[in-house]
């Protein structure tokens, strides 16, 4: 018996084997690397001659976390977090629920349709929301002139430009999540339902104590990815504002990749990324801390 648990387990580790061999190269790597770097000095002109790169230990670490752009792009980071998770979970959370109404017809098209924003090429949506947010000629503005408000400079005005930075993602992104829900909703058991509603329960007291409840490792697993991809958001303001008025769209993987690739610190654009790996394991595992599922015991 030992023996053949032994030849399981050699199975075993050699299935997992190209696996980890990704997991290292593509992961255990490129963070390794970019903490060895974060303790350097490396700069444009060590890239050519890496001898010139200097061990400078902590420095880049005390630097960057004395110098102002850094918490303003931090402060970014967690206003985009902040409005722009809940708010994506809510609307995923809404269409799932829509698309599998038993009422709803036609729910194969409506998910393609709800999905087709994710695998849109940014630069073609950034064209059409420009035009959106335009200041004079956008459908917003125009919208809102219908019930007397002012035009709004959306990208423009340091006020709107994150909020209109935080509709484009959500619209964007929202689609993944909801297939996720969908998927959740359709386990749930039928039966859960049709005893609350023998037992009197209407729609929302069914929601609050069948549906969420039943969706609790959903909502800790879209809750962490969804907290994870804002952490790391770039595309959306350096494609629509780059970095906006007065940066206040400049997030932190933003300001990381100007550092790195516009005035080649490379040391400190990956100082920065070790910080933002912190950063979201910290947000990782208090939400991992705060599931409702979680033994204490």
């Amino acid at each position: 018996m030992a023996s053949i648990s032994r030849r399981e387990a050699r199975t075993g580790w050699l299935f997992l084997a190209p696996a980890l061999l990704l997991l290292g190269v593509f992961f255990l790597v490129p963070v390794l690397s970019g903490l060895a770097l974060s303790l350097t000095d490396f700069d444009a002109y060590a890239i050519g001659s890496p001898d010139l790169a200097r061990f400078v230990g902590i420095d880049n670490y005390v630097q960057t976390l004395a110098s102002d752009e850094f918490w303003a792009a931090l402060r970014n980071t967690l206003y985009f977090a902040v409005l722009a998770g809940p708010l994506s979970i809510l609307v995923s959370l809404g269409a799932a629920l829509l698309v599998d109404a038993p009422i709803t017809r036609a729910r194969a098209v409506f998910r393609v349709a709800y999905f087709v924003p994710v695998v849109t090429t940014l630069v073609a949506v950034a064209i059409v929301w420009r035009y959106l947010y335009h200041p004079r000629y956008g459908v917003l503005n125009f919208l809102l002139g219908l019930v007397g408000v002012d035009p709004i400079h959306w990208l423009g005005d340091p006020h709107w430009a994150m909020p209109a930075i935080v509709i484009l993602a959500v619209w964007k992104n929202f689609g993944y999540n909801m297939l996720i829900f969908v998927a959740g909703l359709q386990s749930v058991p039928k039966e859960l339902y049709e005893v609350a509603a023998v037992d009197g329960a209407g729609r929302r007291h069914q929601f609050l104590h069948i549906t969420v409840p039943s969706l609790a490792p959903i909502f800790l697993f879209v809750g962490i990815t969804t907290m994870i991809g804002s952490f790391q958001v770039f595309a959306e303001p350096y494609v629509m504002t780059q970095g906006g008025p007065l940066g206040s769209t400049r997030t932190l993987l933003l300001h990381m990749y100007e550092e790195g690739f516009r005035w080649w610190r490379l040391g400190t654009a990956s100082t920065i990324a070790v910080l933002l790996l912190i950063l979201t394991l910290i947000g990782t595992a208090v939400q991992l801390r705060l599931r409702p599922d979680r033994n204490d015991g």
